[in-house]
């Protein structure tokens, strides 16, 4: 939840190389194929390259010490793929004026133990407020063009994955201290961790009935609402109260390092899953973790999504390795942080049955559909036991269908239709809303099926159909809110991408950073502000391929050789000075 507006395969022996890997020429599996062969990036490897790669082991220096041995910087900085220093820098910087501007424009607290009444609170109020969001913004736009450049560099051949993770480590660092960017939630995660020290029950009430320093920060229209989480998230918010104490600050910072326990597992399963998914490493890296969407909303805004991503990409992991009890379980845990994660349960369950022995299809996957079943009741039950609560949260789920946005397509969907209405006959919104709602969970409830009864073979294609669906329960439920549509990049991240589909990726994930506020507030129906910001993103997403779309550099002359037509002197012209 956030802010409501104030104003409505099999397993590879060899480890990843070192060395860049290119996107796939195949069109990506998010999409139909294209009728053009030329459209899809050209397959590009280190033998077809005249000088290596950044991150590959003939990068090191060669140049030696009067000891003999190689420098130290050299040897270090290949140790972390030897990630380019421009895209690098410039993103830390981002994340630093994010980190510094999030004081005065982000989710700041209602009493900060640090800047009320000191020489420096002025950053909260008024002007300085205006210059610590303008601080917010011009880190956005570093960040995503920090991002474009690195993905240049991704679908050139000259950076490898380690490169990417090593960049996108130092993009993330100032992310972990920063307060909360675009977004409360983190500390209604803090506040429904704090009920049940306290005596309530989270399922039951809402933050109101806790005074405190966390009930304090909550947003107002969150204040009575019961928690919408599983048994496991409370059971972790719980823990992460209980070390805070009264300090917001040590809670939030926590709460913090506690969903990065996702990212961790979404790393460590990313490059495995990648190779037998049919991606590239490095792609699905700068797509799931070096993307602004993550550095901004799902570290610097601390969501629990985090987490969902993380099991959701080890479960699958463990599936396609064979160990489909073990999944289902990492999967069920999944749910027990987020009931939308329920989704790839059944895909999980069709690799399994894959797996089965059996006389027909229809005999495997009927046997894992009950072993699946069983499975996921014993482990969903010993969760809720261990964090002592019941199924209450259940009823909660309906909380975020308060949420009223264009965000899901369903929702917007019944807005339009109102507004056209409303323009000849005056009449409620929300029976438009509601009928749009029912439609739009009919078409959900039809994509499931259909990408389910197509996955029937099981393997890494069932996986790749479960991130379609829970894509699209990202924007067909009704509400939708930007960091939704991270379940389904836990596994499309690893599928193989094309050009196009990489440009659009661009464009939306930047889109989706921007259309919140970095105070928390809905900017959805602020329409030039939308317009300006879609520009934005659409120029970002065509500089990609482009990096001159505005044709802003000057053509440099042709040499000499060129223009008088010397053969001999032309051959040597473009070649690199050795």
């Amino acid at each position: 939840m956030t802010a409501q507006p104030s104003t409505p395969v099999p397993r590879p022996a060899a480890p990843e190389p070192t060395t860049s890997e290119s996107v796939s020429s195949a069109e990506p599996t998010v999409g139909p194929a294209a009728a053009d062969p030329a459209a899809t990036l050209p397959e590009t490897t280190s033998q077809t390259t005249a000088e290596p790669p950044r991150g590959s082991s003939s990068q090191v220096s060669a140049t030696v010490a009067p000891d003999g041995h190689e420098p130290a910087p050299a040897t270090r900085r290949s140790r972390f793929g030897d990630p380019p220093r421009g895209p690098l820098l410039m993103g830390l910087g981002a994340s630093l004026l994010m980190l510094v501007g999030g004081f005065g424009a982000g989710g700041t607290l209602i009493r900060d133990p640090w800047l009320t009444n000191s020489p420096v609170g002025f950053w909260r109020y008024g002007h300085g407020s205006e210059i610590a969001t303008a601080l917010v913004y011009l880190g956005v736009v570093l960040l995503a063009w920090a991002w474009i450049r690195l993905g240049r560099e991704v679908l050139a051949g000259r950076v490898g994955g380690r490169a990417v993770l090593s960049t996108a480590v130092v993009w993330l660092i100032p992310m972990l201290v920063t307060p909360p960017l675009f977004t409360r939630d983190v500390f209604s995660y803090l506040a429904q961790g704090a009920l049940p020290l306290h005596g309530f029950d989270p399922y039951a009430v809402g933050p109101d009935v806790m005074p405190g320093v966390f009930t304090d920060n909550v947003h107002f229209f969150w204040q009575d609402t019961p928690a919408p989480y599983g048994p496991l998230f409370i059971l972790m918010a719980k823990g992460t109260a209980a070390l805070a104490g009264n300090n917001i600050i040590l809670g939030v910072i926590l709460m913090r390092l506690v969903l990065c326990l996702g990212l961790v597992l979404l790393v460590w399963a990313l490059p495995e899953l990648t190779r037998r998914m049919g991606g590239k490493v490095p792609v699905a890296l700068w797509v799931a973790v070096a993307n602004p969407l993550m550095v901004i909303h799902m570290v610097g805004g601390g969501h629990n999504d985090l987490l969902v991503m993380g099991l959701l990409a080890v479960g699958g992991l463990y599936a396609l390795r064979g160990k489909c009890l073990l999944a289902i379980v990492i999967v069920s845990a999944a749910m027990a942080v987020k009931a939308s994660a329920a989704v790839a349960l059944p895909f999980v369950v069709l690799i399994w049955a894959m797996q089965m022995p059996g006389s027909t299809r229809t005999v495997r996957i009927v046997k894992a559909i009950g072993a699946g079943i069983g499975v996921f009741v014993v482990t969903f039950g010993l969760i809720s036991v261990a964090a002592g609560v019941g199924l209450g949260w259940l009823p909660a789920l309906s909380a975020p269908s308060m949420i009223v946005n264009w965000l899901s397509w369903p929702t917007g969907a019944g807005e339009l239709v109102h507004w056209l209405v409303n323009l000849v006959f005056p009449v409620p919104k929300q029976p438009f809303i509601n009928v749009a709602r029912i439609v739009g969970a009919a078409l959900l409830v039809w994509i499931a099926v259909k990408q389910w009864l197509a996955a029937r073979d099981g393997g890494p294609d069932a996986l790749r159909r479960a991130g379609i669906v829970l894509l699209a329960v990202a924007v067909l439920s009704p509400a939708t809110l930007p960091w939704y549509l991270s379940w389904g990049i836990a596994f499309l991240a690893m599928a193989p991408w094309s050009r196009k589909h990489l440009s659009w990726l661009v464009a939306g994930s930047l889109w989706l950073v921007i259309v919140y506020y970095p105070n928390g507030e809905d900017a959805l129906y602020n329409w030039g502000y939308l317009a300006v910001c879609a520009l934005g993103c659409l120029l970002a997403a065509w500089s990609l391929h482009n990096p001159d779309p505005l044709r802003l550099r000057r053509r440099t002359p042709a040499p000499v050789a060129q223009r008088t037509g010397d053969p001999v002197a032309a051959a040597g012209a473009g070649q690199r000075p050795r």
